[in-house]
């Protein structure tokens, strides 16, 4: 009985860990900073301020990432289809050159940051990285809707975009 006990907690603990879900950011990631196309710096918190009032569609992403450009068609339909929303662009690229040329090349259309703390920084911490590319909705208040999406076929990342 004990041990089933200690396996049932142990399964129970590995797959709530899976499926974390999160309706806010923590202030690590809030305050952690990013570079505009311009070359300033920006704290998160700073985006989501400018983006409050509005749904945001968040794209982590990066240029060399073969996932990110295969799904790069249907981001930019999603955009097509729901002008209303934001498209925030968080880009995971090694160099700012990289990811600029990377915007070009692909004609991508949204705001545009560099996550310049990397996947183990506070925001790539706050989002367990682990693949990419990562959508997320943001809804006109500021709380996460959805965390978690690495589809843009997601019913969840769908529903939230209506």
């Amino acid at each position: 009985m004990k041990n089933s006990l200690l396996v049932f907690l142990f399964v129970t603990t590995l797959l709530s860990c899976q499926n974390r879900v999160e309706t806010q950011f923590s202030e690590a990631a809030l305050n952690d900073e990013f570079v505009t196309l311009n070359g300033d710096s920006i704290l998160f918190k700073t985006i989501l301020e400018k983006h409050l009032g509005n749904t945001v569609f968040i794209d982590v992403w990066a240029s060399w990432c073969k996932d990110c450009l295969e799904g790069l068609p249907s981001v930019k339909e999603l955009q097509q289809k729901h002008p209303e929303v934001d498209f925030v662009y968080l880009s995971l690229d090694k160099t700012q050159k990289a990811w600029k040329k990377g915007i070009n090349r692909l004609e991508i259309k949204g705001d545009h940051y560099f996550m310049q703390s990397g996947w183990k920084g506070a925001m790539g911490t706050f989002l367990d990285l682990d693949w990419i590319p990562r959508y997320m909705i943001i809804d006109k208040q500021g709380s996460i809707k959805v965390f978690k999406a690495i589809k843009t076929t997601d019913i969840t990342l769908l529903n939230n975009l209506k």
